[in-house]
């Protein structure tokens, strides 16, 4: 065989290596830019019906949504609200119901369940009072289904409070109406007693601590940020006319006021 044909052979052989690699190259290029796949409610002309997800079989769950106990995970019996627990309601079952409802409820219903929470006194449109004898007398099943739905301008919370956690809230805001107007009849022999005088006398309030307040009407307050931005506890009480020990006097005042 001559050189020219031998060079002439490997120029056709690399432009045919090349060709094929470079094929190979725009076809993997081609995949991984537009990957072929079916897309949720996309049109699709692989099946006759045009759809590209083919529909569930009959009964199918997904997994981890096996909804086992109806009544646990919707506080329904037969589309009804219920006025019971899914679950034996103990003390440490409260105590995770009143941390639960301390976290997520007292911005709107307050600590005592009154409605007047921080943001409502704020301008907040106003919350439910879970003390009046419309909510009073609602199931239990019922404040399940508004944690977990939301009701008018509450919205849901079921994404920041599991199905369990739900119905210890629900639990603690029966504890907390019932607790309005116990008598002492409901109290076992041998529990101490002491009045709400006594108590905050204890906790180094004034024994007039626990009695009834009136709290200021604000609308539309500033934040902190757009009062006094980037600024120090000087240039605060400067800027407010007031000096520091002033100003923390008021706030100290105002925590107070708030954990009544």
């Amino acid at each position: 065989m001559s050189m020219h044909s031998s060079n002439s052979l490997f120029r056709w052989t690399l432009a045919a290596g090349a060709v094929a690699f470079l094929t190979l190259i725009s076809g993997c290029r081609q995949d991984m830019q537009n990957e072929p796949k079916m897309i949720p409610q996309r049109e699709s002309r692989f099946f006759a019906s045009g759809r590209s997800v083919r529909p569930q079989v009959l009964g199918t769950v997904a997994r981890g949504q096996l909804d086992a106990d109806t009544y646990f995970n919707t506080g329904l019996i037969d589309n009804s609200e219920q006025d019971a627990m899914p679950f034996p309601v103990t003390m440490p079952v409260l105590q995770r119901g009143q941390e639960r409802f301390d976290i997520y409820c007292t911005p709107c219903h307050s600590r005592v369940g009154n409605g007047r929470g921080m943001i409502v006194e704020r301008g907040y449109k106003p919350a439910g009072d879970l003390l009046e004898p419309r909510i009073l007398h609602e199931p239990l099943g019922h404040y399940f289904a508004v944690i977990s739905h939301g009701y008018g301008a509450m919205p849901d919370y079921a994404a920041q409070i599991s199905t369990q956690d739900r119905w210890a809230i629900a639990a603690y805001i029966r504890a907390l109406q019932l607790s309005q107007a116990a008598p002492l009849e409901d109290v076992p022999p041998g529990i101490n007693i002491q009045t709400l005088a006594e108590v905050s006398e204890q906790m180094g309030y004034p024994a007039n601590f626990p009695q009834g307040w009136t709290l200021p009407e604000l609308t539309n307050v500033p934040s902190a940020g757009d009062m006094f931005p980037a600024q120090d506890a000087s240039a605060v009480g400067k800027k407010t006319g007031m000096s520091t020990e002033a100003g923390n006097a008021g706030v100290k005042h105002a925590v107070h006021k708030g954990t009544k």
